[in-house]
């Protein structure tokens, strides 16, 4: 007779909160600003129900679908595949950002936010069926030409999305015995490409170096020639790059203990940009203060702990690798967006899972936790 499966009330409960929560939150923080520009005060929050409709199913559906069934090459090559091509029809429908594929009355779609379980889902299927030499060039070769081609194709358009992708793989390999002098390669690769990255991108330097270096003293130092300041001149974004933080930081620090009140912040009144979708946890740092700020952490550090709990009670390894690459994944996308709220971190759009207004972030995040439920549930 089969063993009935008990549900993760713990991490299911903290789910389900955390995306009611967060719609609330969408509506707070983008209410006056959807009555500007879209002529409704309801504008973002109706489409962000419409999403949770479509994710909620979603995520039920893969919590009941046992975890093994996503162990074939199938289904892990297949994915990455869809992602590539999704990728690239982005770049090539998408010519001013490469980042949406947009559909009528629908919206957008985001593939960058389809490769972070993509990615998750292959190493973990990859990793372990070739633990038993995983510091063989067989194991490596295959896993980074994978992931490099995902990693370059979304770099292009976005720079936070491979820190998630790559620290992901970081962890795994890590975790599954990777030898040092192989993590010392890729930490020295990685590091390069990110200067890379960040170079060929004017916008991104005048980010990274407002951030580190705003006086630009220490440029002028170990630049005599100026190539980074003309390279810096060539961005069209705003050169205050650091406003957003600052907003950021006068919305966290005024909320003060408690909070002035849900729908009284007044930050996001024009001040605070993007402030229901990347910077949201800032109007949450604003309308309930320290205790709200920290239960919204608390809800993923819950993430963290069944996560890594998934981790090492479960009684397989695609299963183990599974577990603790999309419990790695949701938890670093979280921590890295509160750090740039909070100022702690050079400014980069990325969601806060389950609480900023995103379609495809939300689907994405359901999903992936929806997996992390099923392997709970198999777990010891």
């Amino acid at each position: 007779m089969a063993q009935k499966l008990k549900t993760d009330w713990v991490l299911f409960t903290t789910v389900v909160l955390m995306v009611l929560f967060g719609s609330v939150m969408v509506y707070s923080a983008s209410s006056v600003v959807a009555d500007s520009r879209q002529g409704s005060s309801y504008y973002y929050a109706v489409r962000q129900l419409m999403w949770i409709v479509l994710a909620i199913p979603l995520m039920m559906f893969f919590k009941r679908l046992h975890y093994r069934k996503l162990q074939t090459p199938a289904v892990a090559f297949t994915l990455i595949g869809v992602v590539m091509m999704l990728l690239v029809a982005a770049y090539v429908l998408d010519p001013r950002q490469h980042r949406w594929i947009r559909f009528p009355f629908f919206g957008g779609l985001q593939p960058a936010e389809l490769a972070k379980p993509a990615i998750a889902l292959f190493l973990a299927y990859f990793i372990a069926l070739r633990s038993h030499a995983i510091n063989s060039r067989y194991t490596l070769l295959p896993a980074i030409l994978a992931l490099g081609f995902i990693t370059a194709a979304v770099i292009v358009a976005d720079l936070g999305t491979p820190i998630v992708l790559v620290s992901t793989a970081a962890v795994m390999f890590c975790v599954a015995g990777l030898e040092r002098r192989y993590i010392v390669i890729a930490a020295v690769v990685g590091v390069l490409a990110c200067t890379v990255a960040v170079a060929a991108k004017p916008y991104r330097l005048v980010r990274v170096i407002s951030f580190v270096d705003p006086s630009l003293k220490l440029v002028d130092k170990l630049d005599s020639h100026g190539w980074i300041r003309s390279q810096m001149k060539k961005t069209i974004t705003a050169k205050d790059t650091n406003y957003q933080i600052r907003q950021a930081v006068i919305a966290v620090g005024s909320g003060g203990p408690t909070g002035v009140g849900l729908m009284q912040g007044r930050q996001k009144l024009f001040y605070l940009p993007e402030s229901h979708t990347d910077m949201i946890f800032a109007v949450i740092g604003e309308e309930f203060g320290l205790f709200g700020s920290a239960a919204v952490m608390i809800g993923f550090l819950i993430v963290l702990w069944r996560g890594i709990r998934t981790t090492v009670l479960m009684p397989d390894e695609f299963g183990r690798y599974l577990a603790l690459g999309i419990t790695t994944m949701l938890v670093i996308q979280a921590f890295f967006n509160i750090s740039v709220v909070l100022g702690l971190v050079p400014p980069k759009g990325i969601p806060l899972p389950m609480i900023s207004f995103g379609g495809s972030s939300l689907l994405v995040t359901l999903a992936s936790l929806g997996i992390l439920l099923n392997l709970s549930e198999h777990a010891g």
